[in-house]
């Protein structure tokens, strides 16, 4: 077996999955002044899918990093956020999104998945943070003095604190929680294509516009400086439904949306089909810390992609875990070892709480964009009763970042939209 040449050569934390969340993660942890490691189990650092929303609660951390700058020169910030019924093409409500970001003091942006995450690359590589691909890591093991993970061939990575950032299908949930992934019944198909192709098909290039249908929704989007448009079709497959294996088809894509509006209908065919995106999540679980062990970003709490928070959520982790870290240096007695137990819980205490809110709220918002019959038409109703400058429903996750559950603002008052029985 392969091991460390030496405990001098060992990082202070080993962070396992070198996507966005391990990324900024490695990022937050070594501008504390931490020597980080990343392992990456693929042969090169990279991001696939398309665009990427971030809010104000995403912005504002990346704004702390001296990355938002470089962000708004490769993204896009749109002017309104519109959500529209899908069927008939009316307008139900939207968000001002100028007006959002006075309100939060941060913008709402767009941008490609791979060049956030390449931000973020660009970041830790300037900053020293150790990074290895070919990494592949199949165990987790806490000792003495931390943890360690062992990679595919042999290999041993030890160090005071491993974190856990390896996506939906996380090897280490599945060793320290053994819980499933749940299927939703709904798959995503993802287009990124040219400006040019969507300029007739009736497109509002400056918003952010979501169709929201029976069973289906369709979001659109300016990305990389308005020179690419990003597309996001999703709708429920009956063959899911039918508990068959191949499901989420290009036959399904088509049946989904046959009836929808042109605006919509013209965008189905830019689609890409030669892979699409079927929606998992996993039930909200309380503990996240196994020893020196922790649970970050979708390896904790994967969400259904409604909130449009995935992404956010696992860099407010890193940033959270960061500041815990430094709070606890703070607090400890010159030539005292600061306390990642400490810091671990207070992670922990803050960031369940709040996630559990974005999965279960992701799940009810799914409910409440694919209603049909009476549903719809109440929900329609309610929409657009509402304010444009409502933010009762914002703000409990665009404000700032919490440190400690008495920070975690009040969540906002459900409306009920089904009919009364």
């Amino acid at each position: 077996m392969n091991t460390e040449a030496s405990a001098a050569d060992r990082p202070d934390v080993l962070v396992v999955g070198g996507g966005i969340g391990g990324l900024g993660t490695a990022l937050a942890l070594t501008r504390k002044g931490l020597r980080v490691r990343v392992l990456e189990r693929a042969p090169e650092f990279g991001e696939v899918g398309a665009g990427l929303q971030i809010a104000p609660n995403c912005t504002r951390i990346l704004a702390e990093y001296g990355l938002l700058d470089e962000a708004r020169s490769l993204g896009v910030v749109p002017e309104s956020m519109v959500m529209k019924d899908a069927l008939d093409s009316t307008e139900l409500t939207r968000l001002d999104l100028r007006d959002l970001e006075r309100r939060y003091g941060f913008p709402y942006m767009v941008i490609h998945r791979s060049d956030l995450h390449g931000i973020f690359l660009r970041a830790c590589e300037r900053s020293g943070v150790e990074l290895l691909t070919d990494a592949t890591v199949v165990g987790y093991e806490n000792t003495v003095e931390g943890a360690l993970v062992r990679l595919e061939d042999g290999t041993v990575h030890e160090a005071p604190l491993v974190v856990a950032a390896d996506g939906l299908h996380s090897v280490a949930r599945r060793q320290l929680v053994g819980d499933d992934v749940v299927s939703s019944s709904y798959v995503a198909y993802r287009a990124a294509v040219p400006i040019e192709k969507v300029q007739d098909n009736g497109v509002a290039e400056k918003d952010v516009s979501l169709y929201v249908g029976p069973r289906c929704h369709f979001v659109q989007y300016a990305l990389r400086g308005g020179a690419m448009f990003n597309q996001v079709a999703v709708f429920e497959s009956p063959k899911a439904l039918a508990g068959q294996e191949d499901w989420g088809t290009p036959d399904e894509l088509d049946a989904a949306f046959a009836a929808t509006c042109d605006t919509v209908r013209d965008g189905i065919p830019l689609m890409w089909r030669d892979r699409w995106w079927r929606m998992f999540d996993r039930d909200p679980i309380e503990t996240w810390v196994h020893g020196r062990i922790v649970l970050l970003g979708d390896a904790a709490h994967p969400p259904l992609q409604y909130m449009a928070q995935g992404a956010i959520m696992a860099i407010e982790d890193g940033w959270v875990l960061a500041e815990q870290w430094r709070r606890m240096r703070a607090a400890a007695a010159p030539g005292e070892r600061p306390d990642w137990d400490g810091a671990l819980a207070a992670y922990e205490a803050v960031r369940v709480e709040h996630c559990r809110r974005v999965q279960t709220t992701a799940r009810a918002w799914g409910e409440l964009w694919h209603l049909d019959g009476e549903d719809r038409r109440r929900r329609n109703e309610i929409l657009r009763a509402r304010g444009t400058y409502d933010y009762s429903f914002t703000d409990w996750v665009y404000g700032p970042t919490a440190l400690t559950p008495d920070e975690e603002p009040e969540m906002f008052t459900p409306i009920p939209v089904a009919s009364p029985a």
